[in-house]
């Protein structure tokens, strides 16, 4: 009953959150300067044709007005038309939804193995300079923003050794029989190996980019809770029974120690999807983060209010998902 109360309190303070979210993007973008019309139409444009388009798109209204209207066509799932792309603002979020989750989920991979294995090593080799060094490299790795690591990569991967694709998602001149828009998880499915190995040789460098920061706080964290659980009664119990300290770390510390590290990679994974905005420009993948910025660039005030909501409903969701997952694998909490 406990969970149940607190799971009907967190929808509720998450629909209250999504209203504020709405309000004040639909606000603050109709307020900044630039006419979204104007950069519709060519310079010859009369004055019958701008009020024409502003009619249109219900930009001729008052700001409380163009909300409640706006409003009412997303309770009933219509968010809208974008005004460069002109076709319905959902179908071109979702249309690009599944590639930036992809690109997030190998990130966040890549991310748990390096960062796991880093904090595996650190406690193994513990007072050693293998740890200092491992301590160091996740300073380095948390100094610099993922950005920098994309524009690294791209220049040592991409320029210098041209081992990986530096743009795009896939090769556009392979043949591409699919029928969702999750490509990496279809082409699996179809057993089309040669169509995985391409989109992971594009999406590897973004993804790294992404993961190293994360890998480094999993790293920090992870090591700190093993550290901690190393001095516990029952891992010197396992001592006695003569494991080896690498199956004692394994088998008996980390099931103990990775409880705060999930709820780290639950909470990290939400600002992992904000992240790739920048990320997706600098590979010009084609992903939710770079239709964003050419919403944004392109005043496509549909647009920008469609991808806003969507990655607010993302935000809030896996927060929810985190805090119940959490509930429930601490006995503490589920019991309290």
């Amino acid at each position: 009953m406990q969970i149940l109360r607190s799971v009907l309190s967190r929808l509720v303070s998450t629909a209250v959150t999504l209203v504020g979210v709405a309000v004040i993007v639909f606000v603050v973008i109709r307020i900044v300067p630039g006419d979204p019309i104007a950069m519709m139409l060519p310079p010859g444009a009369t004055a019958e044709d701008i009020a024409r388009l502003t009619a249109l798109y219900g930009l001729d209204k008052s700001i409380p007005e163009q909300f409640l209207i706006w409003a009412g066509g997303v309770i009933q799932g219509d968010f809208g038309v974008s005004i460069t792309a002109r076709r319905p603002v959902l179908d071109l979020v979702l249309g690009r939804l599944p590639a930036t989750l992809e690109l997030a989920i190998m990130a966040l991979v890549i991310a748990v193995i390096l960062g796991g294995a880093a904090a595996m090593v650190a406690t193994r080799l513990r007072g050693t300079r293998v740890e200092a060094g491992i301590d160091v490299a996740n300073g380095v790795a948390l100094s610099v923003p993922d950005f920098l690591w994309a524009l690294i990569l791209i220049l040592l991967f991409g320029v210098t050794w041209p081992i990986f694709h530096i743009s795009g998602r896939v090769t556009p001149s392979l043949d591409l029989p699919f029928v969702t828009n999750f490509y990496l998880f279809e082409s699996v499915v179809r057993l089309r190996f040669d169509l995985w190995a391409d989109m992971v040789s594009h999406m590897l460098m973004p993804a790294l980019a992404l993961a190293i920061p994360l890998a480094a706080i999993i790293a920090q964290v992870l090591k700190q809770s093993l550290k901690e659980t190393m001095h516990l009664d029952y891992v010197t119990l396992a001592r006695t029974k003569g494991y080896g300290e690498t199956r004692v770390i394994a088998g008996e510390a980390l099931p103990n120690a990775v409880l705060p590290t999930l709820t780290l990679i639950g909470v990290q994974f939400t600002f992992l999807i904000g992240g790739t905005v920048i990320i997706e420009r600098l590979f010009s993948y084609e992903g939710l983060g770079n239709m964003a910025i050419d919403a944004v660039i392109n005043r496509d005030l549909p647009l920008i209010q469609g991808i806003v909501i969507l990655f607010a409903v993302i935000f809030t969701v896996l927060n929810l998902l985190v805090d119940l997952t959490y509930a429930l694998l601490n006995p503490r909490l589920r019991h309290g």
